[in-house]
């Protein structure tokens, strides 16, 4: 087997990159400690399911959403997963052609970097 199905050190890590060209090396950010690449690969494509919401305007066909997109949004990678990770590549004509729901959205509830105390401040 060419692939490892355990965690790196220290867990999973994904990848943002901005598709403006803003950031240097198109990186915006490299979120770690995803324990299981299940999570990674879910918060990965919550955050591109976000990210192209975003782009979307009323009226725009799927094409022209997958343009704005391309030229504003943020693309996700999880690393060192190989073709065990999600690719944005191999959703992107579905996500422009139909509206997330809310819960599609929410790649804060993958996030490892939130605390596991909000109940504690309600």
């Amino acid at each position: 087997m060419s692939e490892t199905i355990f965690a790196p050190e220290g867990g999973w890590r994904v990848r943002i990159l901005d598709l403006s060209g803003g950031a240097e090396d198109s990186i915006v950010e490299e979120v770690g400690g995803f324990p299981d690449l299940i999570q990674a690969n879910a918060f990965a494509r919550a955050y591109v399911r976000d990210s192209i919401e975003r782009c979307r305007m009323a009226g725009l066909s799927p094409a022209e959403v997958l343009k704005a997109w391309f030229a504003f949004g943020e693309d996700a990678e999880v690393l060192e997963a190989g073709d065990q990770g999600w690719r944005s590549a191999n959703e992107l004509d579905d996500f422009a052609a139909h509206a997330a729901t809310p819960m599609e959205r929410d790649w804060r509830a993958f996030d490892p970097r939130r605390g596991g105390d909000e109940d504690d401040e309600a």
